[in-house]
C-alpha cells in the first residue's frame, strides 16, 4: 500500500491482527527497508502478540538509488525521522490504527530516526531499538519520554559501547538487553528470536490501559 508521509508516497505493509491492542511502526535503516527478513520476522512475532504492524520505506525508489551510491540519506536522521513522524500522523488518519496506541521499532541508523521522532510527540508509548545506533539521534535522546528498549548483541562490541552511552543520556525510562553469542545482524539460531520475545514483552507491559 501506498503511505503518505510528509508529502511522499512511500511503500508499506499494514498488517492488523484482529483485536490489536496497539500498533508498531518500523523504522529501516542503513541501505534496509520493508523487505528487511530479519524485521519481517519481528513484525510477524509482534501480530502474533497482538500488536498491528507497518513496515515502512522511509525512502522512495529514486532516494533508494541515490542512497544506494552516495550512503547519504541513512545517515540523515533529521529527515528520516520527518517522513517517521508523518508516517505516524497517517496512521493516527487510518479507520483501523486510530485509535491504537503507537509504538516505534528501529533498526541500525532507523533506531536514531525513531528516538528522534519519539522526542517530538506524545503519542509514543513504548520504542524497542535492534541493533541501532541511537547515539546517532544527539540531543534528542535528552528529550524522549518514551520507555526504549535497546537490543544489541553480545559481540557487537562498539554498537554495544554506543548503546550503553546512549543509555546514560536517555531520561526516560531505559534498559540495554545483550543477547548473548549474536552478532550485529542477529543470525545466529535463536538471536531473533529472542529479539522479538524481548521487544513483543517490552510492548505488551507498557501499553496504555485499554
Amino acid at each position: 500500500m501506498k503511505v503518505e508521509a510528509a508529502g511522499t508516497l512511500l511503500d508499506g505493509d499494514l498488517a492488523v491482527p484482529e483485536g490489536a491492542r496497539g500498533v508498531v511502526l518500523f523504522a529501516h535503516g542503513s541501505g534496509s527497508g520493508r523487505l528487511s527478513p530479519r524485521n519481517r520476522y519481528v513484525a510477524g512475532e509482534l501480530n502474533r502478540a497482538g500488536l498491528a504492524t507497518l513496515l515502512l520505506d522511509l525512502l522512495t525508489p529514486g532516494e533508494e538509488e541515490l542512497d544506494d551510491a552516495t550512503a547519504e540519506l541513512r545517515f540523515d536522521i533529521p529527515f528520516l525521522a520527518r517522513r517517521l513522524s508523518s508516517a505516524s500522523d497517517w496512521l493516527k488518519s487510518r479507520p483501523q490504527t486510530r485509535d491504537l496506541p503507537l509504538g516505534y521499532f528501529g533498526a541500525s541508523t532507523g533506531a536514531a530516526a525513531a528516538l528522534t521522532a519519539a522526542s517530538r510527540r506524545q503519542d509514543v508509548f513504548a520504542v524497542v531499538s535492534r541493533g541501532g545506533r541511537p547515539d546517532l539521534a544527539g540531543d534528542a535522546l535528552t528529550r524522549v519520554e518514551s520507555p526504549t528498549l535497546l537490543i544489541v548483541g553480545g559481540r557487537d562490541v562498539p554498537v554495544l559501547g554506543l548503546n550503553e552511552e546512549a543509555a546514560r543520556r536517555l531520561h526516560a525510562e531505559n534498559r540495554v538487553e545483550i543477547v548473548p553469542g549474536a552478532t550485529h545482524l542477529f543470525e545466529e539460531p535463536g538471536a531473533l528470536e529472542e529479539v522479538a520475545r524481548l521487544a513483543a514483552d517490552w510492548f505488551a507491559a507498557r501499553l496504555p490501559p485499554r
